[in-house]
């Protein structure tokens, strides 16, 4: 017998809304990433803003935000939280009304 459950997947984990900003030209950027690390959203953030600048360095994406950190190298850029949601769909609402609302200039897809 399989000792191993199985458990469903949460759908209403909190997901945190960032922001990235360059301090050098003012463009912002929104985002959207699950909380993770035992819920601290300073190290969801952290390790949020690695991937970004990993993926900008390594993979040739030509999105607003990958364009300007591979100009402007990680040390012109600010990143927080603007709010945290809990549920995934919840999020991705608040996360359109924010990107209306702000109109960050590096978010590709607004």
């Amino acid at each position: 017998m399989n000792s191993k459950i199985t458990r469903k997947r949460r759908s209403d984990r909190n997901q945190v809304i960032y922001y990235i900003t360059n301090v050098e030209t003012g463009d912002s950027y929104i985002g959207l990433t699950a909380l993770s690390f035992g819920g601290s959203v300073k190290r969801t953030l952290t390790r949020r803003m690695q991937k970004h600048l990993q993926r900008a360095m390594t993979e040739t994406k030509n999105w607003s935000l990958c364009l300007s950190l591979r100009k402007h190298g990680p040390e012109a850029f600010v990143f927080g939280p603007l709010s945290t949601v809990r549920g995934k769909a919840q999020a991705h609402q608040r996360e359109l009304e924010l990107i209306r609302e702000y109109d960050p200039q590096l978010n590709t897809f607004k």
